[in-house]
């Protein structure tokens, strides 16, 4: 059997990890500012991680949702508390789409409405709804199309309450960020108008911090710049820092009922472990602090270079606009200076680095695309 090839690949064949740096089989060292579409939150095989998932794994590293699992436990209650939303309660997952599915679904359910309102540029995932509320139409496939989804652009006060004033939407849906799409921001004055339409009409208001969440943005979530309290928040990515893990968390307005909701795998023993692990390291070693530090460096020295016509971002989730193809920055960056970037449309190179990044290592990224936009031009 061969591999499905949906994927465009670097000529890369990565071995081994530590800390900010991957390697390869030839031995070859990576910056790594992508971290896997800003999964690894805490660095790559961090000794605490480590230890603490193969601990686990020698007791049991797997039962279903039919037993009672202390782990979940453990992990909630830690959750709750580093989020500051410990009245809120957990549904656990496997990844970041399955987390917005369940959210989408957990609304209509409560006030018996079909429709879902997203945003222009919107990445929420590839699963039956989850894809219908991203702003991709090549991703949507004819079993997925439906009426029910409806997408407005970001920060458009006019068109949100108009839409939510019909009272035929289930849900809002919105990224603390939106990351795919460059890494653009709510305004405080729509966040807060969101909130406050939905609250009027009936609505529920999903926050999606799957890529924005855990620390990223210098706040645990990125919505708490706005100073927000949405009804479900959804999380995945970095919370397990590699370990495939997704969080719903749901708001005390919803009442839970027997097998509304469920999942095999979702929040086993080895993921909720993995996420512990990752909360106790953030705390310990006090990453969102550095995460705000270094991403604000990241953010003024960024500007000083030429050829980068625009810098934005929070904490470590930062987009650069260039005048030049981003693409070719990218390649160059990768396959020169060995440096591993994402990017975001035409002109946008993104930045999702672990949230343990020193300056020292900055400084060296700066280095690094300032030689590499020399020779580039």
């Amino acid at each position: 059997m061969k591999l499905f090839e949906v994927y465009s690949l670097y000529d890369i064949n990565l071995t081994h990890a530590k800390g900010c740096y991957v390697y390869d089989a030839c031995g070859q060292e990576y910056l790594d500012l992508y971290c896997g579409h800003g999964v690894i939150s805490v660095g790559h095989t961090h000794p605490y991680y480590v230890n603490k998932l193969t601990e686990q794994l020698n007791r049991i590293g797997f039962y279903s949702n039919a037993v009672i699992n202390g782990c979940q436990r453990d992990f909630a209650i830690k959750l709750g508390e580093i989020t500051g939303y410990k009245d809120y309660a957990l549904f656990l997952s496997n990844s970041g789409a399955e987390a917005n599915e369940n959210a989408i679904k957990l609304a209509s359910f409560s006030n018996k409405r079909k429709k879902v309102l997203s945003f222009n540029g919107a990445f929420h995932g590839r699963t039956a709804a989850a894809v219908m509320a991203t702003d991709n139409p090549t991703i949507v496939a004819p079993a997925n199309q439906s009426s029910h989804f409806t997408k407005i652009s970001l920060n458009d006060i006019t068109s949100l309450k108009r839409e939510l004033r019909t009272e035929e939407y289930c849900a809002v849906i919105m990224e603390g960020i939106q990351g795919v799409n460059g890494v653009r921001f709510p305004s405080a004055e729509f966040a807060k108008e969101v909130q406050d339409s939905c609250a009027e009409t009936g609505t529920v208001f999903i926050m999606d911090e799957i890529q924005s969440g855990c620390g990223r943005t210098g706040r645990y979530f990125a919505h708490q710049h706005w100073n927000i309290r949405p009804d479900i928040i959804t999380m995945a990515k970095g919370i397990g820092n590699g370990f495939p893990l997704a969080a719903t968390a749901i708001s005390p307005m919803f009442t839970p009922v027997i097998g509304q909701l469920g999942t095999t795998f979702g929040g086993n023993h080895l993921a909720c472990v993995a996420g512990s692990a990752v909360i106790d390291i953030m705390l310990r070693e006090h990453l969102m602090d550095n995460a705000k530090t270094t991403g604000e460096y990241l953010l003024e020295e960024l500007g000083k270079l030429p050829y980068i016509s625009e810098v934005r971002g929070k904490g470590l989730m930062i987009g650069i606009d260039f005048t030049l193809p981003a693409s070719k920055v990218r390649n160059a960056l990768i396959t020169k200076e060995h440096v591993l970037t994402g990017i975001s449309g035409q002109n946008t190179l993104r930045l999702l680095p672990p949230l343990c990044l020193s300056m020292e290592d900055a400084d060296l990224f700066i280095h690094k695309l300032a030689h590499c936009l020399s020779k580039i031009h």
